[in-house]
């Protein structure tokens, strides 16, 4: 049943709706042009608002055409968050990162980091045409992956996966604002392939599979499942390891129970449950918005709170961690390390093949 607020906010829905569907028809007659990069370029995207588990998909591929094809890959994003949000910043050159979280923006310095020695380049620009006409002149990139790239329509794509979220896959079924919908769900006929992220989380996974299935059109459904690496502990103040353990990603096991759990990520419950499911003992959860960058002063109040709450230990992200190395703990801070886990990874890495083959 509708909430007031969502019958408030129906009207801006119809009116953001009748606005995306005119812009598609726009693309669809040719009206709005879309560019050639001249080279490959694969999409990654979603239909609604929020975190789908978009960002270890992009990492995902561009490994895997760094590693297995022996291209030169770069991943162009927008960058959501970072300061200013105008103008180009190469976060990485594939040769050494030029960008902290700040300047950049929390997922490219994270992608940046992750496929340094892959030699992936991270470029983050608004218009991503122009971006990756810079990149081939600069970086003799021979391969895009577009990051958050379903809706920008402007750059042509040789392979569109959408991602949806097995933990909230419609979003509440409403278009924005009244619901996350970023565009009707029928637009998933114009993807190549869905991946259902965090399929551990699904409730009936073989129902979302067959609605996925009827609303795309028959589209190739994989399902990727978030599986954990383990956990390191965070660079930062008094409880940085040794120069010779920075790396060293632990045992889920050996952090101190219980802990608090924190996060500034599109879906932080996704997060909490999966640390549930590795048999953590949450004493204490905080959900900051995404992309949000930390203060000294939030820190220490979180240290006080989680402490006050019996927490022996903080758990956070990957993407926060990138935003947390300066500031100072009061309490041990882990980071998860997770991975991608497919169930057919084969059958999705051959089309991944045929797209940089086929361009």
């Amino acid at each position: 049943m509708a909430s007031l607020s969502q019958l408030a906010l129906a009207p801006l829905g119809v009116a953001y709706g009748a606005a995306v569907r005119a812009r598609l028809a726009l693309y669809r007659a040719g009206a709005l042009a879309v560019h050639s990069a001249g080279v490959p370029v694969l999409s990654v995207g979603n239909i609604t608002a929020g975190g789908t588990g978009k960002t270890p998909l992009v990492e995902w591929l561009a490994r895997a055409i760094a590693t297995g094809e022996g291209l030169r890959v770069c991943v162009l994003t927008r960058g959501y968050g970072r300061e200013g949000g105008a103008g180009r910043v190469v976060v990485s050159d594939g040769a050494k990162i030029n960008a902290g979280a700040r300047e950049g923006g929390d997922e490219p310095r994270l992608l940046a980091e992750r496929l340094l020695k892959h030699g992936v380049a991270i470029v983050a620009d608004a218009d991503r045409v122009a971006a990756a006409r810079w990149a081939r002149e600069n970086l003799r990139s021979e391969v895009f992956v577009l990051d958050d790239g379903f809706q920008h329509l402007r750059l042509a794509r040789d392979l569109n996966v959408v991602t949806i979220d097995a933990t909230d896959p419609w979003g509440g079924g409403r278009l924005l604002p009244a619901g996350r919908l970023r565009e009707p769900r029928g637009e998933l006929k114009r993807a190549d392939c869905v991946v259902v992220t965090r399929a551990e989380l699904a409730k009936d996974l073989t129902t979302l599979r067959d609605e996925i299935a009827e609303r795309s059109g028959g589209r190739p459904v994989f399902v990727a499942k978030t599986s954990t690496l383990g956990v390191r502990l965070l660079n930062a103040g008094e409880f940085e390891v040794a120069a010779d353990q920075k790396s060293d990603v632990r045992a889920v096991g050996d952090v101190a129970r219980p802990v608090a759990a924190f996060c500034g990520i599109g879906n932080p419950r996704a997060f909490f449950a999966h640390l549930r499911r590795e048999g953590f003992a949450l004493a204490h959860e905080r959900a900051f918005r995404d992309h949000h960058f930390y203060g000294q002063t939030e820190i220490d109040a979180l240290c006080r709170e989680a402490s006050s709450r019996g927490a022996l230990a903080l758990v956070t992200t990957a993407k926060d961690a990138v935003k947390l190395v300066a500031l100072r703990f009061a309490l041990p801070c882990y980071v998860l390390e997770t991975g991608l886990s497919f169930d057919d990874e084969g059958g999705f890495a051959e089309l991944v093949r045929a797209a940089v083959g086929r361009a």
